[in-house]
Parts: structure tokens; C-alpha cells; sequence
């Protein structure tokens, strides 16, 4: 592969050299904010700021303590808040390890050759944010503002989205649509007309039966509807699980389903089977909002639990017991919907079939299964109309994946390289937030097209292996020192939080909304960034809304009346569902005019080469993909993964619990570093089961650095969704090498 951009590694006075003290940035000088703590904390206050999460997608709502100096002491969650009910997890109060992370992003740092070699060099604001600039509108002028992308995930993509899209493009994407939920929601929009949302409207609390199918809540956390999970077990409600592994989840469960990793689709459909052909189905709603029942029926007429059984192992009679156990709680009976589902590649044909459940047993719109979630519009502040962009990313994958709703990230990739046609390439990207190498699969491809781009700017808190490609890396400070956008997200009431700056941002790090408003202004785009301070555009909205700025610091949530109606469906309500027949579509109109099969299919999968077992990954409560690994307060909870292995297997290979071993997948691909092995009954023995988000490669993430296995490394075959480009990761086989591998050059 050609190398135009060096990786660079990023050293100790990349990090710093040019870092001011916090104290000593004049750009928050003067403003009420920071003169109105500098007073108290002289006076011996000790503040209370409000916040929300940005740890996770949760976004928990809480509140920032500081000590007498204005240090952050802790944090905790807001009663009001119904993402977390007053309780943050172990990620919400480690947050404050981020703030004080002393391997943090200090100061801007440009790509310059020196002395025939490229380096990393430390630069003031005003020299980095003309030189971005500079590029963007060079490239813009040459090739179209369309030719410009954003990576983002979090806040950080409000910021630098509004900015592009007043530039004339709306080529952004989140790596999460393609890499994690993308088929499910694509499978419930194609099902119920909507798709499902983050919360997931999960009526927890009051079901009486909750089906968890590779969805590991405890693990993943979930906050809320962790708690809820808890109450509803406490109460008496049954919990399925069904996972290869004895989760936390299905510790907690009255049936486990050890299923053999692959064959999720066909247990599915034959519950599916089950519930017609024993008619447990709720034949009443069943009548009234679907379409397509009979052809189901006739469908799975042959899916039976002993055909199921031959695929997935799983007993006959405990798939019949299950199925009916859902049937007897049902409507407040709840088959979740996963959040990472792109597993192998027929994943939106998963989440149908997880989503023609519900709709069998009734569960969409009733107590105790999905209510309909209302969300709060927040007024956009005023602007200027953005331009029509020439060409966007729905042109780039409107033939290949036209059922995707939102952008998928390795189609704006592949857009990225330079055999692409000319008229539509991708030239320079922007990443905000998302360490696109742990992310991204199809690492050949990524690495070639962060080559062929012609300028790539990075925006984070940490010196992750993204930053090692930019040409401008610029230096975000954490949500504990900074404003945000208003966060509004769809509940069972409507609801806001306030996110607002609890310290002065450490080192030489800004926040995000301050970079786009520069941006913005050196590239004449100024009418779209027409204030002085975010703290103007939070005013304003909440006016708009009834309330203030003052009063949110006070209290942090707001909530607000329904006005869509009912949590439910009424009893003999009507209701006109946003599909092609206004109905539940059992049989997906939609996947049939575009030439998908309309009902799911099971077909079976690659199954793992002689000596190697299926790589199956997950998350840890205390953990958020790679992004936490290196926080001071959560290293402490657990600083590395281990691999779990089946005893049967352990004693295959002569393994001991706790030895370190290197895992290998069939391209002889090696991990960098060895994984600590724990031999348990919790998996079975054709898999193996290790946490995401370990191995890194880079030194100056001093607490991270080689400690356990990195999976996305070994995770050379994806498989892709038809439907709408999901990447499937869990079709990867790996073995292991108990000798030390050839000793490989370490980034530092």
C-alpha cells in the first residue's frame, strides 16, 4: 500500500508542548461563567453543576461536584432524570477519571516534515485553525463542499455537522448506524414504519416476560432499563435469555438458552412457529394491525422446533416451553431488540424476525411491551438556510443499500479512495469522536482510503490510534469542562437536560461548539455561528421552550406534558401504521419492492476451521468500547480482558486459568498481545469470549498500552448486510498460540 501520511507517533511533547495551564487560556476570560466560580470558590463554595453522561450513549443526567479550588470531586445522578432515575453506573462516576487523565490531548499538533521525516508538531490555536480552514476551503473550491465528510459519535457531531452542512454537505456519518444498530432499526422500519430509538421504548417496568437475545443488559449497561430489569425481576416477571454464554443477564433468568453461536434466526422462526400453530398468537390484535399473516403462516409452516433443534442445539421442548411462557404473559411481554446486532451479515432479517414476534404476541404500543415515546422538538437556533448540497450519501448508496436510513460509514470510505469516480469522492475528512481503526472493519480498505484523502483533521479528548493518521489534530476538552446541545430524547414524558462546564477546560483544550464557530467564521460562514458564546444559542432555545437557562442549572431536567397522546394503544383503538399498507407488516412490503426476501430466512453460516472456535465479543459494565480503557477510575474496575474458554477445550490445548496466551484467526493474523485466559463453564466450547475495547498499541495511553487482546485486530472476514450495509463482525475464528509470537515493533 502506498504511504502519503506517516502514522505518527504521537510523544510526550505532542501531548504538551505547548500546553497552557488551565488558568492561563484567555478565551474564557471574562465571561459571567468563569468569574462568577472564581468568586465562589474564593469564598469557599462547593459547586453543584449540572450534566449529562458522555461516557455512553445513555447520556444519564447528573451533576458535577467541586471541591473549595473548583477541583472535580465526583459525580452523581439526577433524580429527575429518567435515564437514570438518580443512579449512574460505574462508567457515570468514573467520568470524572477522563478530566484528570493526564495522558489527555493538551494542545493542537500539526503534521510537518522535519528533517525528511513526518512529526507531530505542537501549534497555537490560531495557526491550526487557519491551517484547517485553509485546506477545507481549498478543497471545497477545487472539488465541491460535498467532497467533504464527517465521521462523528456524541456531541462533538452537532458542532462540526452544522458546520459542514453550512458549508454545502451533508456527507456525515456515525460509525454506530452501519457498525452497530443499523438492521434493527431498518428491520423495524420496514415492520412497524419507525424505527426503535435510543432508549428503546422498553415498558420494562410492567412486562411480565423479557426475552434477551444477544442483548447483554447488565453488561452494557443501559441504565434505565437495567434498573427496570431488576424491579421487573424482583416482582416476578420471567426473564429468557439467550446467548452462547452465561451472562450476567442470564444468570438472572429462569430459562437460558445456550444456542449455538449463528443460528439466532432460526430459533426465531421456529417461536414463530410455535406461537401460530399452537394459535397462543393475540389473534385480535393480530386482525387488527397486521398485514400479511397467512403468507407468514404458510411460511414457516415447516420451522418447527425439531427442525430448529438440528441447527441450534436447543432442545425441542424447551424452545415449545419458552414460546409459550412468552404467550402466557403476553401483551406485557417484551422480545428485545438488541442495540449491536450486525453480527453476520442477515441481520436486518433477525430484527424482522424479532419484531414479528412482538407483533404476534401484541406487545407494540401495550403495558408492560413498547409505549410510544414522545420527544421534546428543540427549536434550531436561527440560520441561514444551508445550501443544497450537489451530491450526497444517499446518491452514493441509493442502488447498493436504498432501504438505509441514515449514512453508512464504509460507503463514505470506500468513496474515500482515489479510484473512485471523480465527480463524487470524498477528499478530506473530519473525525469527531470515534477512533475509526477500533471501529471500522475492512482495516485494509480504511488504511488505504486515510491515504488517499487529502487532508484529515481529528477532534478528541485522547491520543487515540485515529490521531496517528490527521494532518491537524485539535485538542476537545471533556463534558465535564464544557456547554453542549440541549440533549432531548424521546421517553415516556418528554424531557430535556442541560449539560454546562463544572471547571475550566484543562491544558490548551476547547470544546467542540468554539472550534466550529472559528471554523465557521474564517470560512465567511459567520451568519450560520451568529453568537458570541453557546451559552446565547442554550438561552434562546429554552426560551423558545418556556424555561431558562438559569433555571436548568437549578435543575438540571426539565420535563414536559404529553401531547401525542396515550402511552398505549387504547382499547379498540384504530391506528395507521407509516408502511406501504398502513399496517404491521408481517410480510415487508418494502423488502419485496426492492428485491429482498419479504419474510426471513434462515440459511446457515460459516462454522469455525478445525482447531479454531468462534470469536464472540462483548462489553463490560464499567467499560465503553475502546474509549474508556485508559480512564484513571475505571482501569481501576478492571484494566484488561480476559479470553473464556470451556473447560473441554482448556484441557485440549493443556491450558491453565490465568496463563496468557496470543490468539491467531485462519489468515495467521496474531494478536499483539497476549490475553489472560479463564477457563469456565460460561461458554460453551465451540466459541470463545473476550470483552472489546483492550490492546492498545499506543504507549503514551500509559494505562491501556498492551494490556489484553485486541478482537477488532483479529477480525479480518466481515460479512455485509444486504439490506443496509450493517458490517457483521462475529463470523471470525481464532485459535491459540501458546509461545510468544515473533516480537512485532510496538506503537509508542
Amino acid at each position: 500500500m502506498s504511504t502519503r501520511r506517516d502514522f505518527i507517533k504521537i510523544a510526550a511533547t505532542g501531548l504538551g508542548g505547548l500546553a497552557l495551564g488551565a488558568g492561563s487560556v484567555a478565551w474564557f476570560r471574562g465571561t459571567s461563567r468563569w468569574a462568577e466560580t472564581a468568586a465562589k470558590a474564593a469564598a469557599g463554595f462547593q459547586g453543584r453543576f449540572t450534566t449529562y453522561c458522555e461516557i455512553c450513549f445513555w447520556n444519564c443526567a447528573g451533576w458535577t461536584y467541586t471541591d473549595e479550588e473548583g477541583r472535580i470531586t465526583r459525580i452523581t445522578g439526577n433524580a429527575g432524570d429518567p435515564h437514570c432515575h438518580g443512579r449512574l453506573c460505574p462508567r457515570g462516576t468514573g467520568g470524572v477519571g477522563a478530566y484528570y487523565d493526564e495522558d489527555r490531548l493538551r494542545t493542537p499538533l500539526i503534521r510537518k516534515e522535519v528533517n525528511g521525516k513526518q512529526k507531530f508538531v505542537p501549534a497555537g490555536w490560531d495557526e491550526a485553525l487557519d491551517l484547517v480552514a485553509e485546506r477545507l476551503k481549498e478543497i471545497s473550491r477545487k472539488h465541491g463542499p460535498e467532497s467533504i465528510a464527517l465521521f462523528n459519535h456524541g456531541s462533538p457531531g452537532d458542532h462540526f455537522g452544522h458546520l459542514l452542512k453550512a458549508m454545502g454537505s451533508n456527507n456525515i456519518t456515525a460509525p454506530s448506524f452501519a457498525q452497530c444498530r443499523g438492521p434493527r432499526d431498518t428491520g423495524w422500519y420496514v415492520t412497524f414504519g419507525t424505527g426503535v430509538g435510543s432508549p428503546e421504548p422498553t415498558d420494562i417496568r410492567d412486562t411480565r416476560c423479557l426475552v434477551l437475545i444477544g442483548s447483554h443488559i447488565g453488561e452494557n449497561m443501559h441504565n434505565g432499563q437495567v434498573q427496570e430489569m431488576a424491579d421487573a425481576i424482583d416482582r416476578g416477571a420471567t426473564l429468557i435469555t439467550v446467548d452462547p454464554r452465561f451472562s450476567t443477564a442470564a444468570s438472572k433468568s429462569r430459562f437460558w438458552l445456550p444456542i449455538k453461536p449463528s443460528t439466532d434466526l432460526a430459533l426465531l422462526m421456529a417461536w414463530i412457529h410455535v406461537l401460530i400453530y399452537e394459535e397462543l398468537y393475540n389473534r385480535d390484535y393480530v386482525e387488527r394491525y397486521t398485514y400479511g399473516f397467512d403468507l407468514l403462516k404458510e411460511h414457516v409452516w415447516n420451522m418447527t422446533p425439531e427442525w430448529a433443534y438440528g441447527i441450534t442445539t436447543l432442545q425441542p421442548a424447551l424452545i415449545r416451553e419458552t414460546a409459550r411462557q412468552m404467550a402466557n404473559a403476553a401483551p406485557s411481554v417484551i422480545v428485545h431488540p438488541g442495540r449491536h446486532v450486525t453480527w453476520y451479515g442477515d441481520d436486518t432479517q433477525r430484527a424482522r424476525a424479532i419484531a414479528i414476534l412482538n407483533a404476534l404476541l401484541g406487545s407494540w404500543g401495550s403495558r408492560g411491551g413498547f409505549y410510544f415515546a414522545e420527544s421534546v422538538p428543540v427549536p434550531n437556533y436561527p440560520h441561514p438556510e444551508y445550501p443544497t448540497p450537489a451530491w450526497s450519501w444517499q446518491d452514493l448508496q441509493r442502488e447498493k443499500y436504498p432501504l438505509a436510513g441514515l449514512a453508512v460509514s464504509n460507503v463514505l470510505v470506500e468513496a474515500s479512495l482515489k479510484e473512485t469516480e471523480a465527480n463524487r469522492r470524498i477528499r478530506a475528512w473530519m473525525v469527531a469522536g470515534t477512533n475509526l481503526p477500533l471501529t471500522i472493519p475492512l482495516k485494509e480498505t480504511l488504511e488505504q482510503a486515510m491515504q488517499d484523502v487529502e487532508f484529515l483533521l481529528v477532534v478528541d479528548t485522547m491520543p487515540m490510534e485515529i490521531t496517528g493518521y490527521a494532518d491537524v489534530v485539535l485538542p476537545e476538552c471533556t463534558y465535564l469542562e464544557r456547554y453542549d446541545s440541549l440533549r432531548s430524547s424521546a421517553h415516556r414524558e418528554p424531557n430535556i437536560a442541560l449539560r454546562m462546564p463544572a471547571a475550566e477546560p484543562m491544558y490548551d483544550s476547547k470544546p467542540s461548539w468554539w472550534m466550529a464557530k472559528q471554523l465557521g467564521d474564517r470560512l465567511g460562514l459567520g451568519s450560520y455561528f451568529n453568537y458570541a458564546d453557546y451559552t446565547d444559542v442554550l438561552e434562546w432555545q429554552l426560551q423558545q421552550l418556556g424555561t431558562s437557562l438559569e433555571e436548568m442549572k437549578k435543575t438540571g431536567v426539565k420535563k414536559f406534558p404529553r401531547t401525542s397522546g396515550p402511552l398505549y394503544f387504547q382499547k379498540g383503538e384504530n391506528y395507521t401504521f407509516n408502511t406501504n399498507t398502513g399496517k404491521i407488516e408481517l410480510y415487508a412490503t418494502e423488502l419485496a419492492a426492492t428485491g429482498y426476501d419479504p419474510m426471513p430466512v434462515y440459511t446457515p453460516h460459516e462454522e469455525p476451521p478445525p482447531g479454531y472456535y468462534r470469536l464472540i465479543y462483548g462489553r463490560a459494565p464499567m467499560h465503553t468500547f475502546s474509549r474508556t480503557a485508559n480512564n484513571p477510575n475505571l482501569t481501576d474496575l478492571m484494566d484488561q480482558n480476559d479470553v473464556w474458554v470451556n473447560p473441554r477445550v482448556a484441557r485440549l490445548w493443556g491450558l491453565e486459568n490465568g496463563q496468557y496466551v496470543y490468539l491467531k484467526n485462519p489468515e495467521g493474523i496474531v494478536s499483539s498481545f497476549p490475553i489472560r485466559v479463564r477457563i469456565t463453564e460460561r461458554i460453551r466450547w465451540d466459541s470463545v469470549y473476550m470483552v472489546h475495547g483492550f490492546g492498545h498499541s499506543w504507549k503514551k495511553l500509559s494505562r491501556a498500552y498492551g494490556k489484553g487482546a485486541n478482537d477488532t485486530e483479529l477480525m479480518s472476514k466481515v460479512t455485509i448486510d444486504p439490506v443496509m450495509g450493517g458490517t457483521g463482525m462475529r463470523g471470525n475464528f481464532v485459535t491459540f498460540v501458546t509461545e510468544e509470537p515473533v516480537a512485532k515493533e510496538a506503537e509508542s
